[in-house]
């Protein structure tokens, strides 16, 4: 059944007001109470953290005699880590993979431990000094009383304009995660009207930006059961192959490593089943395609957890949101190809809200139902013996 507009335009507010709370790589704890919020509405969730942080959501009443699917998003975001205020100056660490060209005195906003806020402008970096970049700031105006905690760029709150695009401070990761609990939330109506559900459950990681840091994390402190399936979410530097608009992304792998092959198939098998039909190959029209859209792709710009899980032996894939301004580098084709006169300017990220409701509609396919993909030799062994009889002529044979 279709999402009602109703239902669409409430995880729209969700997704605006999710991905306009500012994080950082150990600095997740705004997010985590965002999301402590929500789990007071909904008493029919319960809540895991481990020793990490990382917090596990499922329903309590959960029964399948299936393997638990679990879908992951990270709650980080590149920023900056406040390592010493002395007066109007600032000593500050990058958490997080942004070009060099971006710091130059870009404006930043210092997030103090009330809630309040300061504005600040870089002014120097001052050395490698590995694992992050560090960075000399100057506060523009009166210190809070406050403690600083951590600082982002300094960047408008989140809106959809009316072409039906997203521009938020935070979209990687914070999108994927509305997208899940706009999900969670479709499969639980779902549920409570008696229809199948899967065992499906939540699962965010920190400290992603520095090296997948809480999936590792995940995976050694036996956070995930030993039999799981995960679906990593990822918002993913759209490419001209992989645009923006085109419908959420099964990624088949990254510049890492390729997934688990079967669970991803059984993906691509939902998305069919959503969409009524297959993508058109090169001896059909486009306008045979069906009208819910999606894309299988490798993108291999980046790295994700989906690595991790695998790399752990878990069967895991990811299904991504094609992303503009990644990391919030503007301009960043023209900057990284050392085009003329190319500004690198922060702004915000986006995301297509098409895209968006097409995550949702397929995460809520998968909690439904993930089918078997089937073998591929048995699936080659049948196109074998069907037509195999054209060899049977010996027509051309030497």
């Amino acid at each position: 059944m279709p999402i009602p507009a109703e239902r669409r335009a409430a995880h729209h507010d969700r997704l605006t007001s999710l991905t306009s709370i500012p994080t950082a790589t150990g600095h997740e704890h705004r997010v985590v109470q965002w999301i402590e919020r929500w789990l007071v509405e909904r008493p029919d969730l319960t809540a895991a953290r481990d020793g990490i942080g990382n917090m596990t959501i499922s329903m309590l009443d959960a029964r399948s005699s299936k393997r638990p699917l679990l879908i992951t998003a990270h709650l980080d975001h590149p920023a900056f880590h406040v390592e010493k205020v002395d007066g109007s100056s600032l000593e500050l660490t990058f958490r997080g993979g942004v070009m060099d060209d971006y710091f130059q005195n870009a404006r930043i906003l210092v997030h103090h431990r009330d809630g309040s806020t300061t504005p600040a402008r870089l002014i120097e970096r001052t050395g490698e000094q590995e694992p992050f970049k560090r960075f000399n700031a100057e506060i523009e105006s009166a210190a809070k009383a406050s403690p600083a905690e951590f600082a982002t760029w300094d960047l408008p709150k989140s809106e959809i304009d009316a072409d039906g695009i997203l521009h938020a401070p935070v979209c990687d990761d914070l999108a994927a995660a509305a997208a899940a609990f706009a999900a969670y939330d479709e499969l639980r109506l779902a549920r409570d009207a008696g229809e199948p559900v899967a065992d499906v459950r939540l699962l965010f990681t920190l400290a992603e930006e520095v090296g997948f840091v809480g999936a590792i994390g995940a995976c050694k402190l036996g956070t995930i059961p030993e039999d799981a399936r995960l679906i990593a979410l990822e918002n993913s530097r759209a490419m001209p192959e992989a645009p923006i608009g085109a419908g959420p992304i099964v990624r088949v792998g990254d510049r890492l490593t390729i997934f688990s092959p079967a669970l991803t198939k059984s993906i691509d098998l939902v998305c069919e089943r959503i969409a009524g039909g297959k993508p058109p190959t090169a001896s059909q029209k486009l306008d045979q395609a069906p009208s819910w859209k999606w894309q299988r792709k490798l993108m291999a710009g980046g790295a994700c957890e989906a690595t991790v899980f695998c790399a752990f032996g878990y069967e895991a894939t990811c299904v991504c949101l094609p992303l503009g301004n990644y990391h919030n580098m503007a301009n960043l084709d023209a900057v990284q190809g050392g085009q003329e006169g190319a500004k690198a300017e922060i702004d915000r990220e986006f995301i297509s809200i098409h895209d968006f409701d097409g995550l949702v509609d397929l995460l809520v396919g998968c909690g439904r139902e993930l089918p078997d993909p089937g073998a591929m030799l048995e699936r080659l062994d049948r196109l074998w013996d069907d037509r195999r009889f054209v060899l049977d002529t010996g027509e051309g044979r030497t």
